[in-house]
């Protein structure tokens, strides 16, 4: 079937009554068991994509936060679909008012390559506990994630309620175009911007899932241990290539050498080698590997002193795409890891003598998808909260606010816009309809015509 054939028979099963909270909740267990019996030839299809991509790792950060989302919108979908009920002005009573959540019909997910399945199942269990019909375009640069996620979810859903979609860019842009009820894109800025075009021309709400470049600052008062083990987790894990990794720090600067020393001894200990390392995932393509060598040249070119944080390994592979997590140090705004998101094992570090000057590094540019701060002391956490704007914020460790169901997840400005997880996705994904009841006996007959001294007294009181 064609990609309008698919839209047209989501779009007449949508016409129908919406699912049930028991429908609802039957439709994420079939959901839930589906990836659960299928989770070993996901983990496989993913490391084939990648060349190698640790099969642990993929069942932890794909497989269990997506069953972890199924069980909570389980849990709590017949909850979140109770009407809201609103307090009506004094002059409206006895009327009621309340809010009811009604599926939008049709949704559009676009999933990226990085992590197909949980970047796909997120939004597929937050648009399924709202009731709607989802169609999903894969990656092009994941095709065997691809292959074997529509495998799994043909065999658990039809077309008219859940449609997985492989293909090129330009099955991309097709799929865009399409005039969905609501349309979620995860991807970088570029390509959300053309998402956010095409979505235009048919006034389909979008939710953009972007990228940039998430900084994390290091506290005076930090314990450098904990940054160095906690920070290079992040940037460790699929070789960086995750939408909040860390992208650059802000150190103090006479705790810098602390901290390269204490990450080479992390990474030493948990990746005696990189090579043929099933633990270290490659980078995904030549195109991003030759583009991530590229920067570490202008880097190095103009400037940059470049240091591997492995104890004993600093030369990339570039047949098995391998890069060893590397330091930038001194980093200038004329490099090109300074001005793109890196999505790669490499690590600018920048100096600076005052936290104040940390926070005004952060906010002469672009608004970051993800901020971390590592420090206890509570006035600093307070100040870095207060006066900095980012998609969202883990305190003392990376990542894990991605992590949480109950926590909403999404950018702001060039990082992206709108959000989903838990209830936040139940919202996102469902019209948000008032509803006002009139009372068989009210008083807004009084200030009906023809008007007089009656009148103007009514709204003299209404506005005094």
């Amino acid at each position: 079937m064609s990609l309008p054939e698919i839209f047209a028979r989501q779009r007449a099963a949508a016409s129908a009554a919406a699912p049930t909270a028991a429908e609802r909740r039957a439709h994420l267990r079939t959901l839930e068991r589906a990836i659960k019996r299928h989770a070993p030839m996901l983990a496989d299809a993913i490391c084939a994509d990648f060349g190698n991509r640790s099969l642990h790792e993929t069942r932890l950060m794909e497989i269990f936060p997506s069953v972890e989302g199924v069980r909570t919108a389980r849990r709590h979908v017949a909850q979140w679909m109770q009407p809201q009920t609103r307090a009506v002005a004094p002059y409206f009573a006895p009327a009621k008012a309340r809010v009811r959540w009604q599926p939008k019909g049709v949704v559009g997910i676009i999933v990226p390559w990085n992590y197909p399945v949980l970047l796909a199942m997120g939004p597929l269990v937050a648009a399924l506990a709202a009731g709607n019909r989802v169609m999903i375009k894969m990656s092009e640069l994941a095709p065997h994630a691809a292959d074997a996620f529509a495998h799994v979810l043909r065999a658990a859903f039809p077309d008219e309620h859940v449609a997985v979609i492989a293909g090129d860019t330009e099955i991309a842009k097709t799929f865009a175009a399409l005039p969905f009820d609501h349309l979620l894109f995860t991807g970088s800025t570029r390509v959300g911007r053309s998402v956010m075009h095409a979505a235009a021309e048919n006034l389909t709400p979008v939710t953009l899932e972007l990228g940039g470049k998430s900084p994390v600052i290091v506290g005076a008062d930090a314990a450098i241990a904990t940054v160095a083990a906690r920070v290079m987790s992040g940037k460790c894990r699929n070789a960086g290539q995750t939408c909040v990794a860390p992208d650059y720090m802000l150190v103090p600067e006479e705790r810098i050498p602390a901290f390269l020393e204490a990450a080479r001894a992390i990474v030493g200990a948990r990746y005696p080698t990189l090579l043929a390392n099933p633990d270290y995932t490659s980078v995904v393509n030549a195109a991003h590997f030759d583009r991530l060598v590229a920067a570490l040249d202008d880097a190095r070119a103009k400037g940059a002193r470049i240091e591997s944080l492995h104890p004993t390994i600093d030369a990339h592979d570039r047949p098995t795409r391998t890069l060893p997590p590397t330091a930038i140090l001194e980093p200038t705004d004329a490099m090109t890891v300074m001005q793109d998101e890196i999505f790669g094992p490499l690590l600018p570090i920048v100096s600076y003598r005052t936290l104040d000057e940390a926070i005004a590094f952060v906010n002469a540019r672009p608004r970051p998808l993800a901020l971390y701060y590592f420090g206890h002391r509570q006035a600093d956490i307070e100040r870095v909260l207060e006066r900095t704007i980012s998609g969202g914020v883990t305190l003392n460790d990376v990542i894990y606010h991605f992590a949480q169901e109950n926590l909403p997840v999404g950018g702001i400005g060039p990082s992206g816009m709108g959000a989903y997880h838990g209830r936040d996705g139940f919202e996102t994904f469902s019209h948000k309809r008032a509803v006002f009841e009139q009372a068989r006996v009210n008083g807004l007959g009084l200030l009906e015509p023809p008007y007089g001294a009656r009148f103007a007294a009514m709204l003299k009181l209404l506005i005094r």
